[in-house]
């Protein structure tokens, strides 16, 4: 499936990094970005969360919540989160349905298959997909400064 601007963001729940059921449609009234990601640890994943924890304050400040998801096992992402000091949670698609639902699945990464593509999604306050990028390559970040100006203008 592909993610089209102006559609109604597909609907899931996910475990998060403290066990915990997190459902999309519990943030109705909040924007939400989803930044998919490969693989805990590796070196773009943790600088582009880590680059979106030094800003948390901004996507605080514009009621934004964040998430990052990977196809990381629960395990994996909360000593990761811990590791790294991320302030927002991480969502496990270990069974890779909303990967799939968000057309991320990549067919092949460094030589394994099923792992989410980087790619990064704004949800707006309705539930309406307002931003959409995915990345070809896995070396490549989000354009934060885009993801920023699309949620400054939500608000």
């Amino acid at each position: 499936m592909s993610i089209v601007l102006g559609q109604q963001a597909p609907l899931f729940t996910l475990t998060d990094n403290n066990r915990t059921k997190v459902s999309l449609s519990d943030q109705k009234g909040k924007n939400v970005l989803l930044l998919f990601f490969p693989f805990a640890f590796s070196g773009t994943c943790t600088k582009e969360l880590c680059t979106t924890r030094d800003d948390i304050s901004f996507y605080n400040d514009m009621n934004a919540v964040v998430y990052g998801i990977s196809i990381d096992s629960f395990f994996t992402l909360a000593k990761y989160k811990e590791d790294q000091n991320l302030n927002f949670q991480l969502l496990s698609d270990f069974n890779k349905e909303v990967s799939e639902m968000y057309g991320v699945l990549a067919d092949d990464i460094l030589g394994m298959k099923g792992v989410s593509k980087r790619a990064a999604f704004i949800v707006d306050k309705g539930g309406i997909v307002r931003y959409a990028e995915i990345l070809e390559n896995a070396s490549s970040l989000p354009n934060f400064n885009a993801i920023k100006e699309t949620i400054s203008g939500l608000n």
